[in-house]
């Protein structure tokens, strides 16, 4: 079994993964595990961050197809894979990533038209490469959409209302299930009781998992 793990943060907006990931660091640093590098999707790369400020802006005068959208995260993700978590895993360094394809699964799914396209790419761009361990952030969705009210800016996804959110956390709720590597944390609680609960599954999943 390799030592060095590909671990994914999932949730819905405001359900705090992207802190919980420095979290996630400062844990394996403590274990003695040095060689990590952190990544987010979209991005990750020159030309995925690209592609993420396409995404994630308004663009006047030109509204983002579905069909669009799904294709720059593919497009974005496949970048990522092939230029920076595969090399980065073959050195023998530890990937944590804020997001990976269960985000497109449960967001651009919420609109079942898009489901096929999202599954055949999956299929044939995915295959079989998936994360070491899933820790999904459970939010209930006014509580998470409360916590990004309070950011400066917030993007063409984080405007979705609060109907969009309780579908995608319906989703997601749906397919973790499918997952057999996973944590399931309740982000809804307060800060601390989120480090706390995640701190003691992570331990334990490390332990078993990382030797």
């Amino acid at each position: 079994m390799k030592k060095n793990k590909f671990i994914v943060l999932e949730g819905i907006e405001g359900s705090g993964k992207t802190e919980m990931l420095i979290y996630l660091k400062q844990i394996l640093k403590k274990k003695n595990i040095e060689n990590i590098i952190c990544v987010r999707e979209p991005g990750g790369t020159i030309i995925s961050e690209k592609l993420r400020s396409i995404i994630k802006q308004e663009i006047k005068n030109d509204k983002i197809s579905d069909e669009t959208e799904i294709l720059l995260f593919y497009a974005s993700r496949m970048q990522l894979i092939k230029n920076k978590i595969i090399p980065e895993l073959k050195n023998g360094n530890w990937i944590i990533s804020d997001r990976y394809n269960l985000s497109t699964i449960a967001y651009q799914s919420v609109k079942k038209k898009n489901k096929k396209l999202i599954k055949n790419l999956t299929k044939m761009l995915i295959k079989n490469f998936q994360p070491d361990l899933t820790i999904y952030f459970d939010t209930i969705p006014s509580i998470g959409l409360n916590r990004i009210i309070k950011r400066k800016n917030i993007d063409r996804i984080e405007k979705k209302g609060i109907k969009f959110f309780i579908k995608v956390r319906k989703n997601y709720l749906k397919e973790i299930k499918k997952i057999s590597e996973k944590i399931i944390i309740n982000a809804s609680l307060e800060k601390k009781y989120v480090k706390k609960k995640l701190k003691k599954k992570f331990i334990n999943w490390l332990n078993k998992n990382a030797k």
